[in-house]
């Protein structure tokens, strides 16, 4: 046992610093650390006015990963972490466990913190239980299958999701069964974004190979006052920081940083930010409530923001499936994630329900309304036009737009 702290956290220490920080001097000659939290089971299951603290490390070399509330046990070794921490050579020296005050009653939440240096059949063990990923089964060539679609001079949409989660961080598939999955549905590509990590990074050109299709690397940063997701292969951001440092940090390394869920519940961004470049303005909640207006005019008042849209996915049965909704990325067809990437930072995007629901996408001067047919389309301060035919183009300056029904509730968007 190398320390076990106990500590009662009140909501007074969460509202003067949200993550805290808890030392262990580590010595020479540990293969391998476990780190487990423990704190009432009645007081930990997310429920109103329950106790919820939030699991990190952090070595001497640097950040070693998180698991947030999903986990309260993890390994980390040279050869093998839990899924959202690294694998790091354990060195002697002062280690940090972060432990997240993501909410604590007002009675407080009582926590035991253990610390132990384990064995190379511990992390055996615990590497056995975590769930594997399927046999590779490359996905048949998707170019007779993609839907015809109109190409701007040489480029092609292509269809993703630019927001999923696995086991490291709170998702429950590993990164293949996830990307089984998305290819099942038709899409091109897939962001994976598990909260303030980049464990799963290294495993993503494998799986995506294994099951035909992009897995772009991605982070969500992920605070209380706010989530935002850092696409491309940039290093870790770091969430303890300010959203302006997020911004800051994911721009200077040539990634590309999008708000997420600005208006969800309990996770809306309440965050000063110069501007938002790229935004998350349909995720999958919006379907609870279908006519529910709220995002419209959230993006009306950045109409600059290039739009794009996420399921969340974190498990089958309680969550939006990868693609709903979709959002559609005119870049280069034969591309690698760059190219995705590419045309994400160029604006070029469209958002729909799913793979194969109406779309409205641009065309220089015009939008081209594909399956559409009854439907109406309108923008900011414009009349409401009837969509008639499969594949019809209008005329229309930049947007936002949005295809409609009788009902206000939005089938696809664009700029």
């Amino acid at each position: 046992m190398l320390a076990t702290v106990n500590r009662q956290w009140r909501p007074s220490d969460r509202a003067e610093q949200q993550i805290r920080e808890v030392e262990v001097d580590v010595p020479s000659g540990c293969a391998a650390l476990e780190v487990e939290l423990s704190y009432p089971a009645d007081a930990g299951d997310g429920a109103a006015g329950a106790a919820v603290l939030d699991l990190g490390l952090e070595g001497p070399a640097g950040y070693v990963g998180w698991s947030g509330g999903a986990r309260r046990r993890f390994v980390v070794s040279e050869g093998w972490s839990t899924p959202g921490y690294l694998p790091v050579p354990v060195e002697a020296g002062v280690w940090r466990v972060l432990v997240g005050l993501h909410r604590v009653p007002p009675g407080g939440a009582t926590m035991t913190l253990t610390v132990r240096s384990v064995r190379a059949d511990a992390v055996g063990r615990a590497r056995e239980a975590e769930p594997a990923d399927p046999p590779p089964r490359v996905r048949p060539d998707q170019t007779d299958r993609r839907r015809r679609l109109p190409t701007v001079d040489g480029l092609t949409w292509l269809a993703g999701d630019f927001h999923s989660h696995t086991v490291h961080s709170d998702g429950s598939l590993s990164i293949g069964a996830l990307a089984a999955l998305a290819a099942s549905r038709g899409l091109d590509f897939l962001a994976v974004t598990d909260h303030n990590t980049t464990s799963h990074h290294a495993h993503l050109p494998a799986a995506g190979h294994a099951h035909g299709i992009r897995l772009l690397p991605g982070q969500e940063v992920t605070r209380d006052i706010g989530h935002a997701n850092a696409f491309g292969d940039i290093g870790f951001v770091d969430f303890r920081q300010p959203p302006t440092a997020w911004a800051a940090d994911v721009a200077q390394r040539g990634g590309i940083l999008s708000v997420n869920h600005p208006l969800a519940a309990d996770c809306a961004w309440l965050s000063p930010l110069d501007q938002a470049p790229v935004a998350e303005v349909w995720h999958s909640s919006w379907a609870q409530v279908p006519s529910w207006g709220a995002p419209l005019a959230w993006w009306l008042l950045t109409p600059s923001t290039t739009p794009i849209g996420g399921s969340d996915f974190h498990q089958q049965g309680s969550d939006a499936l990868p693609g709903s909704p979709t959002t559609w990325v005119l870049c280069n067809a034969d591309g690698d994630g760059d190219g995705v990437l590419g045309g994400l930072r160029a604006g070029r995007t469209s958002v729909s329900t799913s793979v194969d629901g109406p779309l409205l996408l641009r065309d220089g001067d015009e939008l081209v309304a594909v399956d559409a047919d009854g439907l109406l389309l309108t923008g900011a301060g414009q009349a409401r036009r009837p969509v008639v035919g499969d594949r019809v183009r209008l005329g229309a300056p930049e947007g936002p737009w949005w295809l409609e029904d009788d009902h206000r509730v939005v089938h696809a968007l664009c700029r």
